[in-house]
């Protein structure tokens, strides 16, 4: 059966990923070099007991996104992700639709960012991946479920951002957000996933709906790299958030920092603390 070659071959591949090779700890003695389930269930959010199951062929039917999350956490090069994705029942997502695919070249890049907040946002606008300090900063999990992980919803329906903007700075970011989902989704025609998504959002928000049918926005125009983010515990912190584009997959990297030595930097390294050890709480 596919469900039992599925966890045949999660077991064999987690078994050959070291903890060093992943960012983490090999830590005291060890029976096997390969991840611990523990350690691959934190690395991708998946229950270390649904882990098990899936190895076992205990449970049949991973969703594409389980699979995408651990594709990511082991490592997997294209070959692989694509039989990872066949033996689970599914079909690898094509050129057609929008990638969300962090290759192992831009997970070592987030690797070395560990200590700093990164982000992955794929051309939807939808959180791909976050880091603990990210998540710590800006309250936003990679975990969350759906259309709760995009920002075009969060803004528009749901919580909004921990960012600092006055009514103009918003009403731009909103036009900003919304005009960037109309360029993917006219790159991405045949993605089902995003032409559902847009149907939502036009359903929740009178905004959206506007903004979708408007072509006013200039979409070369610049966002703000200077933000001011309200930290529930630690106050306002002034931060820069540069943007990095991975143009082969469609991808951006957003990484927030504060001048070396600045109390922005104290306040920004006091959240990361306060706010990983909530998560690990």
């Amino acid at each position: 059966m596919e469900s039992t070659e599925f966890g045949r071959t999660l077991r064999r591949w987690r078994d050959r990923v070291t903890p060093e090779a992943v960012g983490l700890p090999a830590g005291g003695r060890r029976r096997a070099v390969g991840l611990r389930r523990e350690e691959l269930a934190a690395l991708t959010g998946i229950s270390a007991d649904y882990l098990t199951r899936l190895e076992q062929g205990r449970a049949t039917s991973p969703s594409a996104q389980v699979v995408e999350s651990l594709s990511r956490a082991l490592r997997l090069p294209d070959a692989e992700r694509e039989l990872f994705y066949r033996l689970a029942g599914h079909a690898a997502p094509g050129r057609d639709l929008v990638p969300s695919r962090i290759s192992p070249s831009v997970q070592r890049l987030l690797d070395r960012f560990s200590n700093t907040p990164v982000a992955v946002y794929d051309a939807a606008m939808t959180l791909v991946v976050a880091n603990p300090p990210f998540e710590a900063l800006m309250g936003v999990s990679a975990g969350a479920p759906g259309i709760e992980r995009n920002a075009v919803w969060r803004n528009l329906v749901g919580p909004g951002t921990r960012a600092v903007m006055t009514a103009e700075e918003k009403a731009d970011f909103e036009e900003s957000l919304v005009a960037q989902l109309r360029l993917t989704a006219a790159r991405y025609p045949a993605d089902r996933s995003l032409r559902r998504m847009v149907r939502e959002l036009t359903a929740q928000s009178e905004r959206f709906a506007e903004l979708w049918q408007s072509a006013d926005y200039d979409v070369r125009r610049e966002p703000g790299r200077h933000k001011i983010v309200e930290h529930p515990a630690v106050g306002r912190i002034a931060l820069d958030c540069d943007t990095l584009v991975v143009a082969g997959d469609d991808l951006r990297i957003m990484i927030y920092t504060a001048e070396p030595g600045s109390d922005d930097a104290e306040r920004l390294a006091l959240a990361i603390v306060l706010g990983t050890q909530a998560l690990v709480e």
